[in-house]
């Protein structure tokens, strides 16, 4: 789960983050680095084709590992594609292999999260996702600070062009990964019929559960705010004088380590309070990360703060996610695993992906401190939602069966 963490971790940061630092060092402005934002669309879309992972059956090395296999290799060309480009002479260029990158990166994403799930006793999912986003968290580190680092001394296409060939490591996990093994339901003959089917019932089985509508809107909500505060971050911290040096620092090894560990708290507190519970104060941490950043835009030019802030963030995002990304696992069907996360996990990032993207437009209108008191604010109705939730709606386990290995 590390391994496969690590190879879905890697590229995230090339069509978001790091990208946006690489177009503000090309002085490109906010308002153009605020559209980075609408190129991750994939991540938001990936229901769409998630069915072909779950009915389509390749050639080799089984469902999950034969399709993993493949799209991991395709993600590394396309990474090595976006570190030929230019953004400050070819801007749509750089928008649309970024756009690409995320693309192979949410498909890479389905499969990885259909493996996990269907692999995993309820009871290990919280360990499982501690240990794929440890992997993630690491691979964050690389294709962010380390690449900006890199960039210093060897330029951004050199630095870029170094995350395909770390990309290839995602293959050799795959292949290494035990094939799930899971009793299926018969289906009809012919491929039209059996993509209908793989497309309406996953749906229809969600959606007629009681409760589904809230918690529909509790996942496009609960990442809001950070949605918001996440996008304007680069340009926030070249508006402050940071140097790309500083920024490195910061998003460096020790915002790594409280990554870490906040996601190993996180899956500790899943263990012992339960889901629900876990959400609810994690959730609350993140509205308080949100709202250090006005206090980094009254203290410019101070590196420290900088590096705290960024510490605190790091921890409360990685302890936030691990509560959140398991609630998403038991709202899922056995039977129709990588279509019903890929649709719910699709909704989580709506707002980045969609309205984030006037992000760049409102933080040059109100200022980048206004900017971030808003976000915090926009963080309050997930919250809300989330009490309704544990109230009427609570989170039950489900049961999954074993796993074996493919050749």
């Amino acid at each position: 789960m590390a391994a496969l963490g690590f190879s879905s971790g890697l590229p995230w940061a090339l069509s978001g983050p790091t990208l946006r630092l690489w177009m503000a060092s090309e002085h490109i402005g906010p308002g153009l680095i605020g559209l980075t934002a609408n190129i991750g669309l994939p991540y938001l879309l990936k229901f769409i084709w998630a069915p072909v992972f779950d009915e389509a059956r390749p050639l080799f090395f089984g469902r999950r590992r034969g399709w993993l296999i493949t799209v991991q290799l395709a993600l590394a060309l396309a990474i090595l594609a976006e570190a030929m480009a230019d953004p400050a002479h070819h801007v749509p260029l750089i928008l649309g292999l970024g756009a690409l990158v995320a693309f192979c990166s949410a498909s890479q994403d389905i499969i990885i999260d259909a493996w996990r799930i269907e692999s995993f006793a309820p009871r290990l999912q919280g360990a499982a996702l501690g240990c794929e986003v440890w992997g993630w968290r690491v691979a964050f580190l690389v294709s962010n600070a380390g690449v900006t680092a890199l960039s210093i001394k060897t330029g951004w296409h050199v630095a870029v062009g170094l995350m395909a060939v770390l990309a290839l490591l995602g293959p050799v996990a795959a292949y290494f990964a035990s094939e799930p093994e899971v009793t299926r339901e018969v289906v009809p003959s012919g491929l039209g019929a059996r993509f209908a089917v793989a497309v309406r019932e996953p749906l229809t089985e969600f959606l007629s559960r009681r409760g589904a509508a809230v918690a529909v809107a509790f996942i496009l909500l609960f990442r809001l705010g950070g949605a918001f505060g996440a996008t304007m971050l680069a340009p926030f911290y070249i508006s402050l004088g940071f140097n790309r040096a500083a920024i490195a620092v910061a998003s460096g090894p020790i915002s790594l380590v409280c990554g870490l560990a906040g996601t190993a708290l996180g899956a500790v507190l899943v263990a012992r309070i339960g889901v629900g519970k876990a959400l609810l104060f994690t959730a609350l941490l993140q509205v308080v990360a949100l709202c250090l950043y006005p206090v980094l835009g009254l203290f410019p030019h101070l590196p420290h703060i900088l590096l705290v802030i960024s510490a605190v963030e790091s921890f409360t995002d990685a302890f936030s996610d691990t509560a959140f990304l398991s609630y998403l696992s038991l709202l899922c069907h056995p039977e129709h695993t990588a279509t019903q996360y890929a649709l719910l996990s699709s909704l989580a990032p709506l707002a980045l992906h969609t309205v984030a993207g006037a992000s760049g437009f409102l933080a040059a209108k109100i200022g980048f401190v206004r900017f971030f008191i808003t976000a915090a604010c926009a963080a309050l109705p997930g919250i809300l939602l989330l009490l309704v939730i544990l109230r009427f709606y609570p989170p039950k386990p489900r049961k999954v069966t074993g796993a074996r290995h493919s050749p």
